[in-house]
């Protein structure tokens, strides 16, 4: 039974779920409480031209009035003969009630509620491209530190095989000084470089830690189990292929980007805020109707014929014309065209900051490749001097300071080669995303 239970935990583990990139930004799209947010914007913009589509229509309204009424010096009333009695009734108080139905329409108020519903739409494709710049901007982060993860546990590996010869060293240096070819103190530090690679892998790993809670925390990653990322292979022919061109990047990136579509958005809402706000110079022309009754218990009618009687009905236009309104209409223009002019400015700003980021990721690009070239070339020739630095040294023709410089330069050649080549990938999945980003699910 135990074996069974074993072997079953066992496959469990083995099957472990694996986080790829894509899964990473797939889970992060439904869960991200900022996106979510930003969802919400535009679910409550989205509200509003319903509204402003509805203001189109007349507005129809019911009511009703109930009142009691009482006159304490009321003298005359109501006389009556019943059985050949004479009976006066005064009524000091009484009742009223009112009914009515009434209806508004504006026919025209210098187009304006026909602008305020074409400004909210613009304004929900706004909301919208705002909730896609939050989703790019999370896909960007979370791709950074994927990257920035692969690299560290490669670096990792490197550093383990940089122990794996440090330990190596450490036992021949104990085995050289027995036979007196080496002092303690050159075995010391031997201990001191193993000590050292240990000391690396160990932070490594640290930050590998760090960089996986920053995931988990743009996810919005809260489940219980381990979390492990599933690790592509990566070449350096891989880093090396291509570059795009910089002009062909910004120019589809400009032609894409959902900051870019809501800046212009912002341009063509601030154009129809003018047109909005010159509507207060124009006439308003209502159409209004209404019916109405009202009884009164002092009537000696019922109150169905009261209901009746009382009935009417009344139809007609409004017209207001403003004259002087204090300079608020020409104070709103002023304002709307600043507001222009202030959209037109945020949509420059935003290509320029495009232009920038786009620029600065193949400026990435471009470096980091012809520093992968050399780093290339610097490891392999590192490695054949630290190789041939290690026979000399197993032979006693070189020193431990010789053997540790060299060991050094080795791993400083593999590190420099591994941080190239993971940068060059990044920048250029950067600009691959720039010139073709995904679309918010």
């Amino acid at each position: 039974m135990l074996l069974t239970m074993a072997a079953l935990c066992n496959g469990l583990l083995a099957q472990q779920h694996q986080w790829s990139l894509d899964d990473c930004i797939g889970y992060a799209l439904e869960h991200n409480i900022t996106l979510q947010k930003a969802q919400l914007q535009t679910q409550s913009a989205e509200e509003d031209v319903k509204g402003a589509r509805s203001a189109l229509l007349p507005s129809v309204s019911a009511s009703t009035n109930q009142s009691v009424g009482y006159r304490p010096w009321q003298d005359s009333g109501t006389t009556t003969v019943s059985n050949g009695q004479v009976n006066t009734k005064v009524d000091k108080g009484y009742y009223n009630g009112s009914y009515g139905i009434n209806a508004q329409w504006t026919l025209w108020n210098g187009n304006k509620n026909r602008n305020t519903l074409r400004q909210n739409k613009l304004t929900a494709e706004q909301a919208d491209m705002n909730a896609q710049t939050t989703a790019n901007s999370i896909q960007e982060q979370i791709a950074q530190l994927y990257v920035q993860i692969l690299y560290l546990t490669e670096a990792v590996k490197v550093s383990e095989q940089s122990l794996e010869t440090s330990r190596k060293n450490e036992e021949r240096g104990k085995q050289m000084m027995e036979v007196g070819k080496l002092s303690k103190a050159d075995v010391a530090q031997l201990t001191a470089q193993r000590a050292t690679d240990e000391y690396n892998i160990v932070q490594a790993r640290a930050n590998i830690t760090k960089y996986i809670t920053e995931l988990q925390h743009l996810m919005t990653y809260d489940e219980e189990g381990p979390f492990e990322l599933a690790i592509p292979t990566t070449t350096d022919e891989q880093a090396l292929a291509d570059i795009p061109v910089l002009q062909t990047v910004y120019e589809q990136a400009v032609a894409q980007r959902p900051e870019i579509k809501g800046s212009e958005l912002g341009v063509k809402s601030s154009e129809l805020g003018v047109k909005m706000a010159r509507a207060g110079y124009s006439p308003t022309l209502s159409m209004t109707g209404g019916v109405g009754t009202s009884t009164n218990s002092l009537s000696d009618n019922a109150w169905g014929k009261q209901m009746k009687t009382n009935f009417d009905a009344s139809a007609g236009l409004s017209l207001s014309i403003p004259l002087f309104d204090q300079r608020q209409t020409k104070t709103a223009i002023r304002k709307a065209k600043l507001q222009q002019l202030q959209a037109q400015l945020e949509l420059d700003y935003q290509k320029d900051e495009l232009y920038e980021t786009v620029k600065g990721y193949w400026i990435d690009a471009e470096t980091n490749q012809q520093r992968l070239r050399a780093a290339i070339v610097s490891e392999e020739c590192e490695q054949q001097s630290f190789d041939l630095l290690q026979e000399q040294f197993n032979l006693g023709l070189k020193n431990i300071v010789e053997l540790l410089q060299g060991k050094d330069k080795l791993l400083t050649a593999q590190q420099n080669r591994l941080e190239s080549k993971y940068q060059t990938l990044l920048a250029m999945k950067m600009l691959k995303f720039y010139a073709t980003p995904p679309s918010l699910p």
